[in-house]
């Protein structure tokens, strides 16, 4: 017998990188497609058909005021409108006291040029976002998804610590998902599988039995939802078996240029929502024009620059709104409504309630915000985030693992080059996200100098720039009750912001503003189906009345003829006059 063949190190070595890049191969493939409760082809809802109704032309027309005309309010007026019956006579009227709908969702125009604009709030939106994507859809809105790459602008991504970087690759391809898992072993395809099966519950929300929900803490609780928002990002990874530093360094990373918060302060369910990145997409010239359509296609009438100071229940259970506005000939404009909903946090509102709301949503602490943009014919300086060369187009954060402080900023990525309307030069529009404001001096810092002394106020490198605040989302941290939908007790008042620390996105908000135009519905259901009992039983009623007076009629009839004929019949044993 031979003996058997002994492998030379180099040998043994060399398969063993063979194996490795073989199982490597497996776990991307497995990585790009699991299998997924989430490839979903969402359905364009459609209106009954009206003509097959016999409407009745004096039905009263429901009246409904919806303050705010960003994603939750649109929606609810675009909702109202899928949802109600045929037959329903619904009048709606948006509040909205800025000059622009779409809320947080909006564009500025760089250099002032209206075909240049650039979003300045709520950027993308992805595919499982189901009322956008159809919405989108429905309205011919042209959707664009990460740039490609190009020699000027390669499409590349990097995680930064302030002292080094902890992650290098491009955003998509299969080489930098080859990296990540090389790098951090199974911890990805784990993530991968939570985040689905996590996102996969959280879409059950559209359909029954869960939708319409008037409970969202009931609703998440029997979704199992509880178990992410009750944890922090953090303790929801190591709890589902995802250690090591893919967490900070890549999962912090998503949820820092997301939420502005690590990943041992947000709650488990949001960290989730921030890796669900396939399909990402935003409308060319602005995500607004989805929130435009829908209150365009609800019919509802807009009031742009218009606030709501109070809004009070009458003694016939309807509500008055009261409304400020230049445009009303005394600034005040007093309007009744069968329902009422509001579409933005009730602490930011600058609105009174009476009575008061049965649940008040309490105050909770939003994140500021600092979002700014700029452009400059100077590139990213590669010293000034410690590198040779080439600095990556996206630029995210975490936090260092020593003691020292984290980067000033939450992102900065290099969107786009566009031509200067006044040098005709070609320049890099640049968007930064920061927990405080940007100096000017700092922005000379990391671009490329002109000069060996750059001059901090040197218009040839910012040659234009653009700042922002907003109160952009909440803080999250785990929690497990959520603010109620129906602020009073007889179902009048809404409220769509209570899934803000739940979830917080264009979608959610979409999705809230769909649940309460369902409810509203509903409720506007019962109200007929009530009165068609209530007609039909009158109906019945008057029924079985004619047909008692009919039997009465021939009674008396009956009698009435019996009476002529006993006076036509002498009576038997009568005795005459002359016989008594």
């Amino acid at each position: 017998m031979e003996p058997a063949e002994t492998l030379s190190r180099s040998t043994f070595w060399s398969r063993r990188k063979v194996l490795g890049l073989l199982c490597l191969t497996i776990a991307i493939c497995f990585f790009f497609y699991p299998s997924s409760p989430l490839d979903t082809e969402w359905v364009i809802e459609t209106l009954p058909d009206a003509e097959i109704y016999q409407c009745d032309p004096n039905e009263p027309v429901k009246s409904v005021a919806i303050i705010g005309a960003g994603s939750g309010g649109a929606s609810a007026a675009y909702y109202i409108d899928r949802f109600r019956h045929p037959c329903s006579r619904v009048d709606v009227t948006v509040y909205e006291r800025s000059d622009y709908v779409g809320g947080r969702s909006t564009t500025v125009d760089v250099y002032g040029d209206p075909t240049e604009p650039v979003e300045l709030g709520a950027s993308i939106f992805v595919e499982v976002n189901k009322n956008l994507v159809s919405a989108a859809r429905q309205f011919g809105l042209a959707t664009q998804g990460f740039k490609p790459k190009t020699k000027e602008l390669p499409n590349t991504l990097g995680v930064y610590d302030g002292q080094g970087w902890v992650f290098m690759g491009s955003k998509s391809g299969w080489w930098t998902t080859a990296k990540i898992l090389w790098k951090y072993g199974l911890a990805p395809i784990r993530t991968q599988q939570l985040m689905k099966k996590t996102v996969g519950a959280f879409l059950k929300m559209y359909d029954e039995p869960q939708f319409p929900f008037r409970d969202l803490s009931q609703t998440a609780y029997d979704l199992g939802l509880t178990e992410a928002t009750a944890a922090t990002g953090e303790q929801f990874l190591q709890a589902n078996s995802i250690q090591g530093s893919f967490g900070t360094d890549i999962i912090q990373a998503s949820t820092r240029v997301n939420y502005a918060q690590n990943l041992d302060q947000i709650h488990g369910l949001e960290s989730m929502v921030c890796m669900a990145t396939d399909g990402a997409m935003s409308i060319q010239g602005g995500n607004w024009q989805i929130f435009d359509g829908m209150l365009k296609a609800s019919g509802a009438k807009v009031l742009l620059n218009t606030s709501v100071s109070n809004v009070y229940r009458q003694y016939d259970g309807k509500y008055a709104v009261n409304a400020l506005s230049s445009s009303y000939p005394t600034g005040i404009d007093l309007t009744v409504y069968d329902s009422v909903i509001l579409a933005a946090p009730l602490q930011f509102a600058k609105l009174s309630i009476t009575p008061a709301p049965v649940h008040p949503p309490p105050e909770i602490p939003y994140v500021d915000l600092h979002v700014t943009l700029f452009t400059s014919p100077r590139k990213l300086d590669p010293q000034a985030f410690n590198l040779e060369s080439g600095v990556p187009t996206t630029i995210l954060t975490t936090t260092p693992k020593s003691k020292a402080s984290p980067p000033p900023f939450y992102s900065i990525s290099t969107l786009r080059t566009l031509t200067n309307p006044t040098t005709h030069q070609r320049e890099y529009l640049y968007k930064i996200f920061s927990p405080a404001t940007i100096s000017a001096a700092w922005l000379h810092s990391i671009l490329t100098p002109l000069h060996t002394n750059p001059d901090p106020h040197d218009k040839r490198d910012i040659s234009w720039i653009y700042e922002k605040v907003w109160q952009s989302y909440p803080y999250l941290p785990p929690r497990v009750t959520f603010e109620d939908v129906q602020l009073d007790e007889e179902g009048k008042v809404w409220y769509t912001s209570g899934i803000e620390s739940f979830i917080s996105t264009m979608e959610t908000s979409s999705l809230m503003g769909m649940n309460v135009a369902r409810l509203v519905a509903d409720g506007w259901k019962r109200e007929r189906i009530a009165m068609e009992v209530y007609q039909g039983k009158l109906e019945e009623m008057e029924r079985e009345g004619k047909e008692e007076l009919v039997k009465e009629g021939m009674v008396e009839k009956a009698e009435g003829g019996n009476r002529g004929a006993m006076g036509q019949v002498p009576l038997a044993g009568r005795a005459t006059a002359e016989e008594l």
